[in-house]
């Protein structure tokens, strides 16, 4: 089974035990940014996949949600946030450069700008997920979404004071709505092998389950990989859910809801690998 994984470290829980051979796996794992692995599933490409949210919900027919499977967040998240020049309210008219790595995280911003913020900016796509934030060209524009471990490098003491206003979305959303977000799932292809991908399944619970188990040890490799300390690194590991549950169903379906009436998706259904 070919089987997609994000390189950012918000995956190292459910990726971490396969990875250090504590959890047997006999498929070839294929790394990518979101969008990447939401093109190579919509493709074929791949078996299995953790993918946006926005992608299940674009292609609903195509995919089978894995069961208790997500990448989630009841209030802060800490890798998707807007960092701004002024206030959102004020960001009528202005240009704001969005990732062009996750679907999910532009389509709340955009819900955001329109129902929490009552703004009209100019959507830029632009890479917003550059290791050297350092070097980020100055191109004028009031703000931009960065996600992953970009966001969490830029939140950082040795950023501080770059931007005078940070709109942590999960948290955002949270006050909206009062229900969590959920920004990945993890899919199979509807054509594929059941009982592949159910043993593919479950390889990801049992690592997951070691991976919750194990933060300690994943906060030290995040730290390396991302030059954040282990500590902050534990905390954002900590703070996410990699589950599935009821509440968090009820934040995708809301999300969904919305995009539906917004025109952004056409009306779907929840339909999920039959595990036991």
């Amino acid at each position: 089974m070919r089987v997609g994984r994000i390189p950012y470290i918000n995956c190292f829980p459910v990726y971490g035990a396969i990875d250090r051979g504590a959890v047997p796996f006999s498929g070839t794992l294929v790394t990518g940014v979101p969008t990447a692995l939401n093109a190579q599933m919509a493709a074929g490409a791949l078996d299995v996949s953790v993918v946006s949210a926005v992608e299940y919900a674009r292609d609903w027919e195509r995919y089978l949600l894995l069961p208790d499977l997500a990448i989630s967040c009841d209030g802060p998240v800490r890798s998707v946030v807007l960092f701004s020049d002024k206030p959102a309210e004020a960001l009528g008219g202005e240009r704001v450069i969005v990732s062009r790595s996750s679907m999910t995280s532009v389509y709340l911003l955009e819900l955001l700008f329109e129902h929490v913020w009552r703004a009209r900016p100019e959507f830029v796509a632009g890479d917003a997920e550059s290791a050297d934030l350092t070097t980020m060209a100055d191109d004028g524009a009031a703000a931009r979404l960065v996600i992953g471990d970009a966001a969490l490098i830029l939140s950082s003491p040795a950023f501080s004071g770059r931007y005078a206003h940070q709109y942590d979305l999960g948290a955002t959303w949270k006050a909206w709505t009062g229900l969590p977000f959920v920004f990945a799932v993890w899919v199979a292809q509807r054509a594929a092998d059941t009982a592949s991908a159910l043993g593919v399944h479950a390889a990801l619970i049992e690592s997951r389950n070691w991976g919750l188990g194990h933060l300690d040890v994943l906060a030290a490799a995040a730290a390396t990989q991302t030059g954040v300390s282990a500590a902050d690194c534990r905390d954002y590991l900590a703070g996410l859910d990699y589950g599935l549950s009821y509440p968090h169903l009820g934040g995708l379906t809301e999300f969904y809801r919305r995009l539906t009436v917004a025109g952004r998706v056409a009306p779907g259904r929840l339909s999920f690998l039959p595990a036991a």
